[in-house]
């Protein structure tokens, strides 16, 4: 018997084309975008904690959200339970990419239930999607 799918909340960072929170809501999940939430050209850290405080995994094209990331939420007391899709892909591709790994954040997110600080940090670039637990 496989696990139940599970319904994700995803917090959409003012870089990610609409398009990309399209394709979770096509999957039956929860997506709320940043300029919904919170003033757009809100800082990164900012960006970090709403998404953290409201158990959302936050799906970002930043660069800096990655560096964020490692350097806080690795081992460290802050962002501890941030939760971040980095999209490293074209712009134009990311809706797409996002089709082709959504079992995969399905499954990471299944896979973290029961963790003490659940999360899940996966990567998508153009030709390859990596995890990290």
């Amino acid at each position: 018997m496989s696990p139940k799918r599970p319904t994700l909340k995803l917090f959409i960072d003012e870089g990610v084309p609409d398009s990309v929170g399209r394709m979770f809501l096509e999957a039956g999940h929860t997506v709320v975008y940043l300029r919904d939430a919170i003033a757009t050209g809100s800082p990164d850290q900012l960006v970090c904690a709403v998404s953290e405080a409201n158990d959302a995994i936050l799906v970002a094209l930043d660069g800096d959200m990655r560096q964020l990331a490692q350097r806080h939420g690795v081992g460290q007391r802050r962002y501890r339970k941030l939760s971040l899709l980095k999209l490293s892909c074209r712009e134009t591709r990311a809706a797409a990419r996002v089709t082709q790994a959504m079992s995969l954040i399905e499954h990471e997110w299944n896979y973290s239930v029961g963790s003490k600080d659940r999360r899940i940090f996966i990567e998508i670039n153009d030709e390859a999607m990596h995890t990290k637990r």
